[in-house]
This record gives structure tokens, C-alpha cells and sequence, in this order.
């Protein structure tokens, strides 16, 4: 398929700057599949969707704040930037930086705090292998110093950073949040117990797997930067009860419906356990874990909406989104969410 027919046009208004007020008084836009019925609610309406002994899988991975400048450079300023992506072995990590030519192997860069490091190699893909010179671990720099990796759209810093983190977050590792869970908060948790929802977690840390546009002209040219993901025992004992009582399986966000789809075996049974992926689902897939499927609004061309196009179909993508343009639903990471039935 082709990637031009995952585009459309986003009026930039749409763009969400700020998340809103309070999570979950989002608008929540849900679609049927079954009976092809449009709905518009608000987030916290998403409990009278679910049914007692339903199973919602969370991905609570926590992002990092992956975005520190350099000090001390000729440039001034705030520097050059670095943004954390991943940790190798022996405290090397790597990570994208601006610009490029300031980051050749043999350099230096001083960082916030009295660290310096060092450019060991430039990979095929672009990133930079760095690593402190001192031989100790940089992630608490990033933790001091570091701000939240904020995708470019948003130029807006009103909104205070725990904000880009869901409320359940836990393992730290993102650099990205799992955005689809932004809306969720204590009390919509609290309506789910009272309706016997049971919750379970996975964590997939957010990487650049995720965010990374297609550029290729047909989708199935794009590969997919590998990430690493986790299935609690607890959780696939919760999958099978649910599984066997013929309930529904709910995943909030791609990265959980990924994880889940990563995870599970020919048999239907998740294997728990610390595990990577790198797997892009695309439209003719057949989805084996997950039955419902709350998601924001994404970009155009990306793997995102290729994925929930996988879910319900292409066209009707388009046209949900359509839909959400003319009611002026606000777009990506801090924007409103849509539920998938």
C-alpha cells in the first residue's frame, strides 16, 4: 500500500498546544465496528462501555526527560542538543543530536552538572553512540537537567511536565509518552473497580520505533527501530481468565496493542517475560489479542494511523477523522482520544 493514502489534512488549529484542564473531561469519539455507529462523549464516559470481568491492559513505561543541551560550547546559548533514545552496555548510549556536524566521533560535549561526554561512533541510522567520559551511568543528568522530549508540533512549555506522564506510570524508559493514557485519573480507575473491570499492566518503553515517520513511498518498505517490551506473569494469568471466561481484552494505546500482539503465541497464550519487537502492523493483519482499543488522534503517514487503520479499515479511518476535523476534535499527544469497539 502506499503511504500516501494514510494522509490527510489537518487544519493547524487542531494541533493540541496544552492537555486539558482536567484528563479525562477530553472528548472521547467511539466507533462501533459491529453496527458502524459514530458516538461523541466525554473520556470519563469510556466505563459504560465496559462490562464486568472485562481485562484493560495498560502500558505504564514513564518517559524520561530525554532532552538536555550542552554547556560551555562555542555556540552559547543553550548549546547543542542530545536526546536520549536507549541504553547500550557498559554506560554507552545512544542518541539523536543537533546539529549533526558538531557530533563526530573523538568529540566532546560538557553537560549540565559537570559531566562530559564523548562521541564514540555514528550509526547507519544517524544516531550518535556517546558515553560519559568519567564511565558512569548519564540517566541522572537527564533526570536532573533534562526536559520532557515534547513532540516538535507542541510549542507550547504552559503545561507542567508530569502532565506528558500518565498517572500509573512506573519503569522508567520512554522518550515518549504512551499518550493514549494521558486520560486517564484516579476516579475513572475507581468507576472501573466498582464495575469489576480487571487491570493489568505491560510496559513497552517508547522509542523510536514508535514516533519514527514512514518515509518510504509504500508501507511495507518501513522497518521499524526495534523496542523492548514486558509482560508481567500477572498479567498473562489475567489475559488467560479473561480469555477463558470469554471476555474482552481492552489495550490502551498502539504501544500496548503492539505489546500484546508481540507477545502472544500461535496458541492464543501471552509469554511473560522481558522481550523486543520490532513488528509494524499494517492493514490485512489479524489481530489475536486485543478486542477493543482506545487510542489518541494521530499523524498523518505514520505508523500509528497505519496500525488503527489494521484495527477497522482505512477508509473508515479517514473518515473518522474527518468526522473529528469538522467537530474540531483536538489532534495528537495532548489532544482528545477515540475508542474503537
Amino acid at each position: 500500500m502506499k503511504t500516501e493514502l494514510f494522509d490527510f489534512v489537518l487544519p493547524e488549529h487542531l494541533i493540541a498546544q496544552t492537555p486539558a484542564a482536567c484528563r479525562s473531561a477530553s472528548r472521547l469519539l467511539v466507533y462501533d465496528r459491529k453496527t458502524d455507529r459514530v458516538e461523541h462523549r466525554q473520556f470519563s464516559d469510556i466505563v459504560e462501555y465496559f462490562s464486568p470481568g472485562d481485562l484493560l491492559i495498560l502500558n505504564s513505561s514513564k518517559v524520561i526527560p530525554a532532552r538536555i543541551f550542552t554547556v560551555g560550547d562555542e555556540r552559547g546559548g543553550n548549546g547543542y542538543e542530545i536526546l536520549f533514545v536507549k541504553e547500550l552496555e557498559n554506560n554507552r548510549f545512544e542518541a539523536m543530536v543537533r546539529p549533526g556536524r558538531k557530533f563526530r566521533p573523538g568529540r566532546f560535549h560538557n553537560l549540565p552538572g559537570g559531566r562530559t561526554v564523548e562521541v564514540l561512533e555514528v550509526l547507519e541510522s544517524g544516531l550518535r553512540v556517546l558515553r560519559a567520559t568519567d564511565g558512569a551511568d548519564i540517566l541522572p543528568v537527564f533526570r536532573e537537567f533534562g526536559e520532557m522530549p515534547l513532540p516538535p508540533y507542541i510549542t507550547s512549555r504552559e503545561s507542567s511536565p508530569d502532565r506528558y506522564q500518565t498517572v500509573y506510570s512506573s519503569l522508567e524508559g520512554s522518550i515518549a509518552a504512551p499518550t493514549a493514557g494521558l486520560h486517564f485519573e484516579k476516579h475513572v480507575f475507581d468507576a472501573l473497580a466498582r464495575k469489576q473491570v480487571e487491570i493489568a499492566e505491560v510496559v513497552l518503553h517508547v522509542g523510536l520505533g514508535t514516533f519514527k515517520p514512514i518515509e518510504s513511498d509504500i508501507i511495507s518498505d518501513h522497518h521499524m527501530h526495534e523496542e523492548i517490551f514486558y509482560v508481567p506473569e500477572k498479567t498473562v494469568e489475567l489475559f488467560r481468565q479473561t480469555r477463558e471466561a470469554g471476555r474482552r481484552v481492552w489495550a490502551c494505546g498502539t504501544t500496548s496493542v503492539r505489546t500484546l500482539e508481540s507477545a502472544i503465541d500461535e496458541s492464543g497464550k501471552l509469554k511473560a517475560g522481558w522481550q523486543s519487537t520490532d513488528c509494524f502492523i499494517t492493514p490485512g493483519y489479524q489481530f489475536k489479542a486485543v478486542d477493543r482499543f482506545i487510542t489518541n488522534f494521530h499523524l498523518p503517514r505514520s505508523t500509528l494511523i497505519v496500525l488503527v487503520a489494521a484495527f477497522c479499515g482505512r477508509e473508515k479511518v479517514l473518515e473518522l477523522y474527518e468526522e473529528a476535523i469538522a467537530k474540531e476534535y483536538r489532534f495528537y499527544s495532548f489532544g482528545d482520544s477515540m475508542l474503537l469497539l
